[in-house]
């Protein structure tokens, strides 16, 4: 199932049942498992582990090196789980040694036209991308995060799982789980509570979520108030606690 056309490398490892196009060129290195199909002229350069079913769409470049002018040269690689669909003209960068030297997206990821993932980003299951929307290096998106079209998000930054950004947000600081922001630069505008709903959370989980944003955003605590009183509903409720969790968990401050 790979095309005449198509170039792959000697030390390229593709398991039965992979589609690869014309005019695609797959590097050494390069590890792709069975069913997922490379459509015609993307490049993927190695090391990188690519797993099944996943499908790649035309001049999308996976696994070159990171655009980071302290690399030099060190072996880095991408890891790319199951199920992806990584739409044209995308790039994805391998990791640096400066962090833990890998790149990593998980499974059932939609990647649309023209998005970025820079090196060392660690992206969850089932995250969207919309068109343009780019990560900078070091950046954390959890699971159900949706991304709007050309959303810029700053490097170290991390993305809350269920969170959701308008078009053209620019971010700077780590959005919490499952709270909406936009603008730029991005401001919080309440909780996510399609998406939640969607993912199967029920009437009442997205009423203890939305009040926990109420206290943490509406009542004009600092953010250890806030924590303080959200303590005892997040030992009732494991998605508060998450909330919660996300409250504390990077070093750039808050989008609030």
């Amino acid at each position: 199932m790979i095309d005449a056309r198509a170039i792959v490398a000697p030390k390229a490892r593709l398991d039965d049942g992979v589609s690869v196009g014309p005019f695609a060129v797959i590097g050494d290195d390069v590890e792709i498992a069975s069913g997922t199909r490379i459509e015609s002229h993307v490049v993927v350069k190695g090391p990188t582990s690519i797993g099944r079913d996943n499908h790649i769409f035309q001049f999308a470049s996976i696994g070159d090196d990171p655009q980071d002018k302290k690399y030099a040269g060190e072996r880095t690689l991408l890891r790319i789980g199951d199920r992806n669909t990584i739409r044209e003209c995308t790039t994805i960068n391998r990791g640096t040694v400066q962090d833990q030297g890998v790149t990593s997206i998980g499974d059932d990821n939609w990647i649309m036209a023209y998005a970025h993932i820079a090196h060392d980003c660690v992206v969850g299951n089932s995250t969207i991308f919309a068109n343009n929307a780019s990560i900078a290096g070091h950046v954390h998106v959890g699971d159900y995060a949706i991304l709007g079209g050309f959303t810029a998000v700053h490097q170290f930054c991390r993305i809350g799982e269920s969170s959701l950004t308008s078009m053209f947000t620019y971010i700077t600081k780590d959005i919490p789980a499952f709270v909406t922001v936009s603008g730029r630069p991005a401001e919080p505008r309440g909780i996510n509570a399609e998406g939640l709903k969607r993912r199967g959370f029920d009437a009442e989980q997205v009423r203890a979520i939305r009040e926990a944003y109420r206290i943490v955003y509406r009542q004009g605590l600092t953010l250890e108030e806030a924590v303080e009183a959200l303590r005892s509903e997040s030992e009732r409720d494991e998605r508060v606690a998450r909330f919660v969790a996300s409250l504390q968990s990077g070093d750039r401050g808050l989008v609030r």
